[in-house]
């Protein structure tokens, strides 16, 4: 009897304890989950894992490691001066966090608590499952060296969609301006995503999606909720969309690809942001990701890009006097032989 009396008082407490730590998130006028405020992704894990980092969690030695060799390429990039190898390193860190422009948590993320070497968790290695006609999508997507016209420059350059799609779907972090905010009402979601300055509208009245035809930069976006959780399913993405990822991981959408992202408030500092994208043609099979968003300090400022400006005119100038340079130089006839020199 004592035993049972023993067993039922550790039962009481164990769920007296689950009860303590179950979050019950914020309800908004229209009683829906509250999602509302300023938040960001900003971290340095990445969609896939990179090859130093074996597992999902990294050890303290793999981070380590990985934070060294990031910080290393940052360092690279923000150089402007040659390194001297007759004098210490520079302190990459610290440059990179007194750039004017790099906006960036130098860590890997936690989900849950819990560091993440990858976003992806399913495959159980990191990585996009991608299929031969997915890869040359990739590839094909990737063209930035072409100068033939302005349909084959990115359409990030372009400012028509951002650099390493913050605003999605999925929603990836970035080096800088990777701030959202979000609003609600009871028939819609909008997320504004600093980057770009893009507003991405949720539709809660209906899962039906809009004509095939119509075709979006950001997909045609319809939710719905499920219990504490936002369910959001999107389809119908612009052929010439961008692509998605960063240094590892990779990939572009097919019109027809679909990503579902699941969003639950799991404390007052933590979004728990889910997503899963399915294309038979690109993917060998679906793959699921996990990621963290976290308050920060706002104001959001308007991103100001050049679309509409002299980047393009320049870049396709530059291009067309080079050909008249190349043309120039073949045109020229060839020097002639000196005298007694084999012929």
């Amino acid at each position: 009897m004592r035993h049972l009396s023993a067993l039922i008082v550790v039962a009481a407490l164990a769920a007296s304890a689950a009860d303590a730590h179950a979050y019950r998130p914020p309800r908004t006028a229209y009683g829906q989950p509250d999602l509302q405020g300023l938040w960001t992704n900003s971290a340095m894990t990445m969609l896939a894992r990179p090859p130093m980092i074996k597992g999902l969690v990294p050890t303290p030695a793999e981070a380590a490691a990985f934070k060294t060799m990031f910080l290393g390429f940052l360092g690279n990039i923000l150089s402007t001066a040659p390194i001297d190898p007759n004098k210490p390193a520079p302190d990459v860190a610290k440059a990179v966090e007194n750039t004017e422009y790099l906006e960036m948590d130098l860590n890997l993320a936690r989900v849950g608590g819990q560091l993440r070497s990858s976003w992806i968790v399913e495959p159980a290695d990191g990585q996009i499952p991608l299929t031969d006609a997915g890869k040359a999508l990739a590839k094909t997507m990737s063209r930035g060296n072409q100068y033939d016209g302005p349909e084959v420059r990115p359409m990030t350059e372009r400012c028509v969609t951002a650099i390493g799609s913050p605003e999605g779907p999925p929603m990836m972090n970035t080096g800088f301006n990777a701030n959202y905010q979000i609003v609600q009402t009871r028939d819609h979601v909008a997320i504004e995503v600093e980057m770009n300055h893009d507003v991405r509208i949720i539709r809660l009245t209906d899962r039906a999606h809009g004509p095939a035809a119509v075709r979006r930069w950001m997909g045609d976006s319809v939710g719905w909720w499920e219990g504490d959780t936002l369910v959001v399913e999107s389809t119908n993405f612009h052929p010439q969309g961008t692509l998605i990822g960063g240094v590892f991981g990779v990939f572009a959408y097919r019109p027809d690809s679909i990503v579902r992202e699941r969003f639950t408030r799991t404390s007052k500092d933590e979004i728990l942001y889910e997503f899963t994208v399915e294309d038979p043609v690109i993917f060998s099979k679906p793959w699921r990701a996990e990621m963290s968003f976290r308050p920060t300090k706002g104001p959001i400022y308007e991103y100001a890009c050049h679309e509409g400006n002299y980047g393009v005119a320049n870049a396709l100038a530059g291009a067309r006097y080079q050909e008249r340079q190349a043309a120039a130089e073949a045109a020229k006839p060839a020097p002639a032989a000196k005298p007694g020199a084999p012929r």
